[in-house]
C-alpha cells in the first residue's frame, strides 16, 4: 500500500477550487492507498488560521476539519522546512500531491498535480 503525501498548498487549492480530493484521488490512484499530510502542514494551516484573514482562514480552517474527518495520518516531518521533508519522502517512494512549482522541480517523479481546478492527475 503506497501513502500519498498531501502539501498545504493542494489542499488550500482543492477547498479554494472546490474538489474533492479524496474521490479524485481514487479516481486517479488504481492501487490501494493511504493519504497523509506532514507535521509542518498542519502547523502551516494553523499558522494561516490565526495569522491571516478572509478566504485564506476560511479555506485553511475547513482544510483543517477535512484532514480530521478524514482521518488523514500524520507524519512527522523529517526536517525543519516541509518542502525538503516532502523531497525526502518523495525520494523514498511517496507519491507528492502538490500545486507548488519549485517544489514539483525538485520532486522525484512521479507526483499527483491538480488539474484544470477539477482533476488530479500523475506527472512521469
Amino acid at each position: 500500500m503506497r501513502k500519498v503525501i498531501i502539501d498545504t498548498n493542494a489542499l488550500m487549492a482543492a477547498v479554494e477550487f472546490k474538489l474533492e480530493v479524496f474521490s479524485e484521488l481514487a479516481k486517479c490512484c488504481d492501487f490501494k492507498f493511504k493519504t497523509a499530510v506532514l507535521e509542518g502542514t498542519v502547523e502551516e494551516l494553523k499558522k494561516i488560521i490565526t495569522e491571516q484573514g478572509g478566504k485564506h482562514k476560511a479555506a485553511a480552517k475547513l482544510a483543517l476539519a477535512m484532514l480530521q474527518a478524514k482521518d488523514v495520518e500524520v507524519l512527522t516531518s523529517k526536517k525543519n522546512n516541509v518542502d525538503d521533508s516532502l523531497v525526502d519522502y518523495s525520494r523514498n517512494g511517496y507519491l507528492v500531491l502538490t500545486q507548488d512549482l519549485e517544489l514539483k522541480r525538485r520532486l522525484t517523479k512521479p507526483y499527483l498535480t491538480i488539474r484544470q481546478r477539477k482533476k488530479i492527475i500523475w506527472v512521469r
